[in-house]
């Protein structure tokens, strides 16, 4: 019953005029990246250490675990879109909200970890453990300053036209990996290759897009573009990185992985209207906004849950500390997905409040 008040409630203060598929789309793609890094992400205690581990290296098989659950693009999408509406706020103010809102909940996530950091040296644990855990904890923190930096240039931006930057990914990739050999260029793509999707967006929010047809159209060129690169020019079939693999699709992004985030983002355009009637019950609107409302805690913390999860459990648990190298790997971890859950309720409980802040001063301000 409780439940269902909250929903009534949450169903009457949406204004008529949202798009609630927006935010469906929005908490689709958070949902993606959280689940995925629970189902390829392993912590293998090694001897006293611990290491990162991935069952993609050990099953290559299973790659298209990475296809369902890499969803960035999606979010850069509704990023384009979101900036791209018309404000009522001055730039700066505009802005200055967005920014807060996006990073208000990162000095408690450091906070924390500084602590607990100094506790780990101080208890003796290994370097590599620390390591190890340390850059788990802050990863996401690059996507989120490369979505700030993007929502910061967003006038300068959004009416650029989005085969633009997909012209400087494709020339970045053949200088990268053709006789030149410069790797360093690659860098180049951390902006190119999330303005592809964050510029769709933008074109989107001002009605510049035939929302089916470019939908189609990106679906199914992104996929047949992707499984060229793929299978003919040697890009990992992998979409998220695969520690002891030497190429990856995401660090720095790469010409495959950018078409294939154009094929996510068709498939999302196509998504919009069952979104609009499956949204349209308080309950599943309720769960969305919900999460809409503290999206950055449950992004920024989900790595911490799982780090809790598989470090907090004694003795050696299949798809806990084990190595990731069987199917049975995999199924055991969908059975501790419940206690991974469990544990991300808890830190969105005790961190979300330095999230939502006061309420913005304009309704179009959304993450």
């Amino acid at each position: 019953m409780a439940l269902l008040a909250l929903a009534q409630r949450l169903e009457d203060r949406t204004p008529p005029t949202r798009d609630r598929a927006v935010d469906g789309l929005r908490a689709l793609a958070i949902g993606g990246v959280v689940l995925g890094h629970w189902m390829v992400t392993a912590l293998v205690t090694d001897g006293g250490e611990v290491r990162g581990a991935s069952p993609l290296r050990f099953m290559p098989d299973l790659a298209p675990v990475s296809w369902l659950f890499q969803t960035l693009a999606v979010f850069f999408l509704v990023g384009g879109y979101t900036a791209g509406r018309p404000r009522t706020l001055p730039y700066r103010r505009w802005l200055a909200a967005r920014l807060t809102r996006l990073l208000r909940p990162v000095p408690p996530l450091l906070g924390v970890w500084a602590v607990v950091v100094a506790a780990m040296l101080a208890a003796g644990a290994a370097d590599r453990t620390v390591h190890t855990l340390v850059k788990l904890v802050l990863s996401p923190l690059w996507f989120l300053l490369v979505f700030a930096a993007l929502t910061a240039v967003a006038p300068l931006v959004s009416r650029l036209h989005w085969q633009w930057p997909l012209s400087v990914v494709i020339a970045v990739d053949v200088l990268r990996f053709g006789p030149l050999g410069a790797e360093w260029l690659g860098w180049v793509n951390l902006a190119a290759g999330w303005l592809v999707p964050f510029c769709l967006g933008a074109a989107w929010s001002r009605g510049a897009l035939d929302v089916r047809r470019t939908g189609w159209t990106l679906l199914a060129g992104g996929a047949v573009a992707t499984a060229v690169l793929i299978r003919w020019f040697g890009y990992p079939a992998s979409m998220v990185g695969v520690p002891g693999e030497g190429l990856s699709n995401l660090n720095p992004p790469t010409l495959a992985a950018v078409t294939f985030g154009l094929a996510q983002c068709g498939l999302a355009l196509l998504l919009l209207e069952p979104l609009r009637a499956l949204l349209r019950r308080p309950v599943a609107w309720a769960c969305v906004a919900l999460l809409n409302l503290s999206a950055m805690t449950v992004f920024l913390w989900h790595q911490t849950a799982m780090i809790a999860v598989s470090l907090l459990v004694d003795g050696t648990r299949p798809g806990l500390h084990t190595i990731p190298d069987t199917p049975g790997w995999m199924a055991a971890r969908i059975l501790w997905l419940p206690a991974f859950a469990v544990v991300l309720a808890v830190c969105w409980a005790a961190f979300h409040r330095f999230e939502r802040g006061r309420p913005p001063a304009d309704a179009n301000i959304r993450i």
